[in-house]
């Protein structure tokens, strides 16, 4: 595992597997945590808790979507609010025994149903830590990002591919659906963008990729 600081208020925790990267991205912000994806399992978490002291403010969980590397880890912080999409919990709740079947082999320690507390359809917005969450589908209809507008940093969960030469996801929207999100993107305001599996992005970066997606006629979409 590797730990790397993200400007002021940022950790990112980053799991190596056989097949790929996965992150879990921690603020700690004034009135709460914010926990972005799970992992694979409570023992996922662990490291990540060891960030959190003992009768520190309350922790926000929140699931970028409803696939099972990003939410298998949810019951491992017990007082905590769970946080995500309307669709999440449907697509959790339809899907968690098929996924679970078929991709236990990557389960890292404890791993059990836990469905959100809240969501939401659109956006939320916390005003003290000014973190901000937005639905934006393109990998998943029930995607959604977030950004934490004091550190300049977006979350885009799986957005975008798993590494630099597979840079397109896989989509289970429309393109065009998924082109609106890149481009609504475009409009904020960060320099720093963390994904799901990727490396870290500089809002350079980002803006090159999309501009690259929006404009490759060649990927079969």
């Amino acid at each position: 595992m590797q730990i790397r600081t993200i400007n002021s208020r940022g950790t990112l925790f980053t799991f190596q597997t056989t097949d790929w990267d996965l992150n879990i991205y921690l603020i700690k912000g004034r009135r709460y945590n914010y926990m972005i994806d799970t992992g694979l399992g409570n023992d996922c978490i662990k490291a990540v808790m060891d960030y959190l002291n003992p009768g520190d403010i309350k922790t926000i969980v929140i699931n970028t979507h409803y696939h099972w590397d990003h939410i298998w880890g949810n019951t491992a912080i017990k007082d905590s609010i769970l946080i995500s999409h309307k669709l999440c919990y449907d697509m959790i709740t339809a899907n968690w025994d098929g996924m679970l079947e078929k991709n236990r082999r990557y389960g890292f320690g404890e791993v059990t149903l836990r469905l959100p507390d809240l969501v939401f359809e659109k956006e939320i917005f916390f005003p003290e830590d000014r973190i901000r969450l937005f639905h934006s589908p393109g990998h998943s209809s029930d995607s959604i990002s977030i950004l934490d507008e004091e550190d300049q940093v977006l979350i885009i969960g799986d957005n975008i591919g798993d590494n630099m030469e597979e840079i397109f996801p896989n989509l289970e929207c429309d393109k065009e659906i998924y082109y609106d999100t890149l481009k609504s993107y475009l409009t904020l305001d960060y320099n720093t963008c963390i994904s799901g599996h990727n490396t870290i992005l500089t809002r350079e970066n980002l803006e090159t990729i999309i501009n690259r997606m929006l404009t490759d006629s060649s990927h079969p979409f």
